[in-house]
């Protein structure tokens, strides 16, 4: 990916900087799905100064039979590699429902490295399988009021034999032994 970069921004090596059109220089950095964020300079007489910050790798899903990252950039980046602390998604993800969810998981206190594997349904509802083998039904709606909830049970040493916390009815908790 580096070198991609590089190779892209390489031709706007020995370019006369006053002449240089800023737009070609951000459209060939855009262009890049790993770039998170990124800083252009031009330093007159000769150096074009270029920070890039690179996205954070989220999870991993599979569209079309192909293994994508998901990006907290929001892109879809194609990738053969596979990284194994990552949370697999299945289903057909929306990627800005994902980035919703994972901002109410971090705005929350529960730990998303302790996530698993994620369930995404048209409804634009989620099911969490922890590590440990925890799985959660979220509801469709109020999903941080019930991350809230699923924080305050999970503080409960007496419920450590508990594998399914269904939070889907509004007012309803329901724990299960085994799902």
């Amino acid at each position: 990916s580096d070198k991609q970069i590089e190779k892209d921004l390489f031709k706007f090596k020995n370019q006369n900087l006053f002449f240089l059109k800023k737009e070609k220089v951000l459209s060939a950095i855009n262009d890049n799905k790993l770039v998170e964020s990124f800083f252009v300079f031009k330093r007159y007489p000769s150096d074009l100064i270029v920070k890039i910050e690179k996205t954070k790798f989220l999870a991993v899903t599979k569209k079309n039979g192909l293994n994508f990252f998901l990006g907290s950039n929001g892109n879809l980046i194609n990738s053969e590699l596979e990284i194994e602390n990552l949370p697999f998604i299945f289903g057909d993800v929306e990627v800005s429902e994902f980035l919703k969810l994972k901002r109410i998981i971090d705005n929350s206190n529960y730990d998303y490295n302790q996530i698993d594997k994620l369930y995404y349904y048209k409804s634009k509802r989620w099911d969490i399988e922890t590590k440990n083998g925890l799985y959660i039904l979220l509801p469709t709606k109020k999903v941080k009021e019930s991350f809230e909830i699923l924080l305050r049970i999970l503080k409960n040493e007496n419920l450590n034999k508990i594998k399914k916390i269904d939070l889907r009815q509004d007012n309803q908790v329901v724990l299960d032994e085994k799902y």
